[in-house]
């Protein structure tokens, strides 16, 4: 028995979440301490003792999940399913209160609040990275670079260099293909200019062949001529 429940234990908070209800419960379970991290922020004061009393009801219904599944008798699962519906109305409020001191943050200028918030995980900063980034930039000489920050400075300068990048390959690509029409050019040019020559040659011997043909007939009428 002892050994069970040392295992339960173990399980609960060690290793995944209860698969019974996973879809409803593996949310409350693994913000959990992203929440009870907001008593770090001076603003969540009054929310503190609410804060307290949840973590626990959490790690409470997370030991109930895994001892249904253990074959516990004598918790019902309708009563568990109440319980994380419960909680995960509240891990939404938390949520939602989160959200609203991020927007208050902006509005007020309050950097200082606003840095803690974003690196808080309540606050989908890919949603908002575009309005994050914005409000750092004009604020940057009182928000430091780190978390968040530095993450998506980091995938900016990532993607400017591979942009660059590619601009340099466009840039190769472009100059090869130039060279390459000049050198057809080049080509072109070398064998239309051979093909002028034979002309002329062609011509020339022509012409030379009409001035012999020429010459013989005057020898010819000559003799005639004479006789």
């Amino acid at each position: 028995m002892v050994k069970r429940l040392i295992l339960l234990l173990l399980a609960t908070f060690l290793s995944a979440n209860p698969k019974i209800y996973s879809a409803l419960g593996d949310v409350i379970y693994n913000n959990v301490e992203i929440i009870e991290s907001l008593k770090k922020i001076s603003e969540f004061k009054e929310q503190e003792a609410q804060i307290d009393e949840y973590v626990k009801s959490v790690y409470a219904a997370k030991e109930m999940g895994f001892s249904i599944e253990e074959g516990t008798q004598e918790i019902d699962k309708k009563k568990y399913l109440k319980t994380i519906r419960e909680l995960s109305k509240i891990n939404d409020m938390f949520f939602r209160l989160a959200q609203n001191m991020y927007k208050e943050s902006i509005e007020q200028e309050n950097t200082l609040l606003w840095s803690k918030l974003i690196n808080s995980g309540l606050i989908d900063t890919q949603k908002h990275k575009d309005e994050v980034l914005e409000f750092y930039f004009e604020h940057s000489k009182d928000i430091d670079e780190e978390g968040v920050i530095q993450k998506f400075l980091d995938q900016e300068k990532k993607l400017k260099t591979k942009s660059t990048k590619k601009n340099d390959d466009l840039l190769m690509k472009k100059e090869a293909q130039e060279e390459k029409i000049k050198r057809i050019r080049e080509k072109d040019k070398l064998k239309q200019e051979a093909i002028q020559k034979a002309l002329e040659e062609e011509l020339k011997k022509k012409k030379t062949q009409i001035r012999s043909n020429q010459v013989k007939g005057d020898r010819l009428k000559f003799r005639v001529s004479y006789i």
